[in-house]
């Protein structure tokens, strides 16, 4: 099938795909015309793909990965206990990731707690959109 059919299918735009391909991570036939022809098996690495995205792989380590994939049939899967230890680090970033973020939520809450709340007389003024009265003192 063609790029926009493919497209359509996958539900990934055509960019995207452009992009994959760039990337080492999808190799649709050439057509003598130059034109792209993606098969079956291709839906399923696009969906393969997707789901690494999905769990937070760059697109550089899932081309590292995909060497160490295979189609079952349903979709791409691990075939070779090598990529363990990338998909482990690959964890280990996100769960870093996770506790700053956490940690920086905290301090957001740790401000809005300490936040003055507007006065019933400052919510027809224009506070409960943000707007400090003119001569309010913050």
């Amino acid at each position: 099938m063609r790029i926009g059919a493919f497209s359509r299918r996958t539900g990934v735009s055509q960019r995207l795909l452009r992009y994959y391909e760039e990337q080492g991570l999808l190799a649709p036939r050439r057509l003598p015309s130059g034109y792209r022809e993606y098969e079956e098996a291709d839906v399923r690495t696009v969906r393969g793909i997707r789901t690494m995205l999905a769990a937070g792989l760059s697109t550089r380590t899932i081309a590292e990965l995909m060497p160490c994939h295979v189609d079952d049939g349903v979709g791409l899967v691990p075939a070779c206990w090598g990529v363990l230890p990338e998909l482990l680090k690959e964890r280990e970033r996100l769960d870093t990731a996770i506790t700053d973020l956490l940690s920086a939520r905290d301090a957001l809450d740790g401000i809005i707690a300490v936040t003055p709340q507007p006065e019933p007389d400052d919510i027809g003024a224009g506070a409960e959109a943000g707007v400090v009265p003119a001569g309010a003192v913050c």
